[in-house]
């Protein structure tokens, strides 16, 4: 089995160097004129351009919320990215474009960096200490 991860956004070339930047990816491939594969993280990831406004699921219709925007939206789904140095992480992602939502937190487990990409998509940054996740897991 293997995971790909999409993203959906409204300037494919924005996208592509946000992404470049603040997560260090290359372009993997060009899939026509609205899609990019970016490698060199753990999973593909693919930046698809979808206008916004369009119908954000196949049968469309006018269903309030069914249409894309790339305002800060919540979604149950986000990416974690697991780095080695937080700060750095954060710092980058910036930089490049990201806002940091919240205040770094440190936990026993490790540090939490709640951000969101230029097209409104969340995302976190995790930093584990010690045994990362075993320092809170139960049998």
């Amino acid at each position: 089995m293997e995971f790909l991860v999409n993203l959906d956004v409204d300037d494919l070339e924005r996208a592509i160097d946000f992404y470049v930047t603040a997560f260090g990816l290359e372009v993997g491939r060009r899939l026509g004129d609205d899609g990019v594969e970016l490698i060199g993280g753990p999973a593909p990831l693919y930046l698809l351009a979808k206008a916004d406004g369009s119908p954000a699921y196949a049968k469309g219709g006018a269903e309030p919320g069914s249409q894309r925007h790339y305002t800060r939206h919540w979604t149950p789904v986000h990416l974690d990215v697991v780095v080695e140095d937080i700060d750095a992480a954060v710092a980058r992602a910036i930089a490049a474009g990201a806002t940091q939502e919240q205040p770094t937190v440190t936990d026993n487990w490790g540090k939490l960096a709640l951000m969101a990409d230029p097209f409104g998509h969340g995302f976190c940054f995790v930093q584990f200490l010690g045994r990362g996740y075993d320092e809170i897991a139960t049998s």
